[in-house]
């Protein structure tokens, strides 16, 4: 027989935790004759059975498994006790340690960590989407938008695309300025995926105000004048109405607030 030690990584899931738990074990014996075989998505007694078979040809064996559903750990734990093959059960002290202290019994659901795993990475990509295509950047995201903003220059796209990603949503915000074309795309999207925002002329002007103050610029300039501000809150609104598409006022309204009634819109 083979001398080498084989550590068997059966999991209902991908494995990785079993896998490196072995790896980190193995590390401790400075030993290199080894290797490592994972059997990920093994949640049936059908595809585990071949296992235990295989082993039979080999000495020196450990078993490692993740598993979850009742069915196959009562299996697993039958058959090594069978074989005598040295086990280690990820799982199950901590879920019998957990449950003791709960009072209720665990789900059993192979893969839930790997469900939040893959929201991880969705909120990564939208707020990554959100930053590549804020504030008109690049109109080619207007189409892979799942909302896409509108509105003049501080009616929240920002702020409101960045909250939108960490809900999962890739949003794209286009400002609109009476001296620039609006992209065609603009137009070609659905009229229920766009959102078209506002605020009262005041609001608009005290905000670019401080703004510019920010900046160290003069608040005398075109950006903070009350008459042009009311020229681009006409075109902004004409746009929209055009389109088609609802219009949020923003002036008194929490982020939070308006990205709520954007998600009900767009659910419906």
């Amino acid at each position: 027989m083979d001398s080498s030690l084989r550590i068997y990584v059966i999991s209902d899931s991908i494995g990785e935790t079993g896998e490196l738990i072995a790896k980190a074990t193995v590390k401790q014996f400075e030993s290199k004759n080894y290797e490592i075989l994972r059997f990920p998505y093994y949640n049936s007694i059908e595809k585990i059975e071949p296992v235990f078979e295989e082993m039979l040809d080999y000495d020196r064996k450990i078993l490692i498994y993740t598993n979850v559903e009742r069915k196959t750990r009562e299996f697993i734990e039958k058959r090594t006790k069978e074989l005598n093959i040295p086990t280690v059960d990820v799982m199950g002290p901590p879920l019998r340690a957990m449950e003791s202290c709960l009072g209720y019994p665990p789900l059993r659901e192979p893969g839930l960590i790997r469900r939040l795993d893959e929201n991880y990475f969705r909120k990564v990509e939208a707020i990554e989407f959100a930053v590549k295509y804020d504030d008109g950047k690049d109109p080619r995201g207007i189409e892979d938008a799942d909302i896409l903003l509108l509105g003049i220059s501080r009616t929240s796209k920002t702020p409101l695309s960045m909250y939108l990603a960490n809900k999962l949503y890739k949003v794209c915000n286009i400002p609109l300025v009476p001296e620039v074309p609006v992209p065609l795309e603009v137009y070609k999207k659905d009229p229920k995926k766009v959102v078209g925002l506002i605020a009262r002329p005041d609001k608009i002007y005290s905000i670019r105000e401080e703004r510019l103050k920010a900046l160290g610029l003069e608040s005398s300039t075109k950006y903070a004048n009350i008459d042009r501000i009311e020229e681009e809150i006409r075109y902004s609104t004409r746009v929209m109405n055009e389109i088609k598409c609802p219009i949020i006022d923003v002036s008194y309204k929490a982020i939070e607030e308006t990205a709520e009634l954007i998600i009900d819109y767009i659910s419906r």
